[in-house]
């Protein structure tokens, strides 16, 4: 008996969302997939490609599994009404839900994942926590399973998605099997965190913050002890706490740490040695770094360097 999996696609979704896990459902050989758009039809993808005859929720049939893909504009305003609507017909007859990438906003917005565990891509993992507060947003997973919701990272983390979702169905053996067919990883090594940049936060609103945050981003190395910094801005130190907590909702170390990270991640991809990168950095030593990358990154400053150092 195969599994029915519908795919929820739309105008402007991003194409491998759609294609990576349609092609490791393909490779496990038991599992039949429906293209399911609010309209039926073609549907055209953000870099171009159509999706051909694609059908409606209506006409769909039986449904064991959705999943919902993403793009870009979910993230930035509420999802179309008509879009939610083929959601929620499909999720209520499918035995699991699941969504890839910026997906997760339908499913937010629906109020499914309301209690739950869930994550999106790193770069909107903050606005999907801040528009949805009852999810509880996980920015550094790859997936996620609660109940019968997944929920993954972006775009070719639905690779990684789908694989799971073919472990849980018919075994780790399965699905390995379709990761060395696609030359991919079972697990890959460490979460999203080691893709995203510390520095896309939101500056800070008021005046005080910026300044100061603007002085650490300038030298990371420079002496950014809580003292120091309470100095530098003419507050008390329980001050400046409240003014990071309630503007960039962390603490004055923890911020400093992620731009320090940040700086060193930078300078190793520039060529810098460990030790160099360190001191160059703020964090002082090799064994901070290491810590550092260890602690935020899951992986080391070497395996990380050769990660995303160079293609060669």
């Amino acid at each position: 008996m195969t599994h029915r999996v519908a795919f929820v696609v739309f105008d402007g979704v991003t194409l491998l969302d759609v294609s990576g896990p349609l092609e490791v459902l393909h490779q496990a050989g038991r599992y039949t997939s429906v293209l399911v758009s609010p309209h039926g039809g073609d549907v055209r993808t953000a870099s171009g490609p159509a999706l051909a005859a694609t059908t409606t929720a209506a006409d769909a049939g039986p449904v064991d599994t959705v999943v919902v893909a993403g793009a870009d504009h979910l993230a930035e305003r509420s999802p179309e009404d008509e879009l939610l609507t083929t959601v929620a017909d499909l999720a209520d007859r499918a035995a699991r839900v699941a969504s890839v990438c910026s997906g997760a906003f339908a499913l937010a917005a629906l109020g499914l994942l309301d209690g739950r565990r869930a994550t999106t891509h790193w770069r909107h993992a903050r606005a999907l926590a801040r528009r949805h507060p009852l999810v509880r947003v996980e920015p550094d997973a790859l997936h996620i399973r609660d109940g019968r919701y997944v929920t993954s990272a972006g775009i070719s983390a639905g690779i990684d998605l789908a694989l799971a979702l073919v472990e849980h169905d018919h075994g780790a053996g399965t699905a390995r099997d379709i990761a060395r067919e696609l030359v991919v990883f079972m697990q890959r090594p460490g979460g999203q965190s080691q893709f995203s940049t510390a520095l896309a936060t939101p500056p800070a609103r008021g005046d005080l913050l910026r300044s100061l945050t603007a002085s650490v981003l300038a030298d990371p190395a420079a002496d950014h002890s809580l003292p120091a910094m309470a100095a530098s801005a003419s507050v008390s130190t329980r001050h400046l706490t409240r003014l990071f907590q309630a503007e960039l909702d962390t603490t004055p170390a923890r911020w400093v740490e992620r731009v320090r990270l940040d700086r060193a991640q930078q300078l190793l991809l520039d060529g810098h040695s460990i030790t160099s990168a360190a001191r160059h950095s703020g964090l002082g030593s090799d064994e901070t770094l290491r810590r550092t990358f260890a602690r935020h990154l899951g992986t080391t400053p070497t395996e990380y360097r050769r990660r995303f150092g160079t293609t060669t």
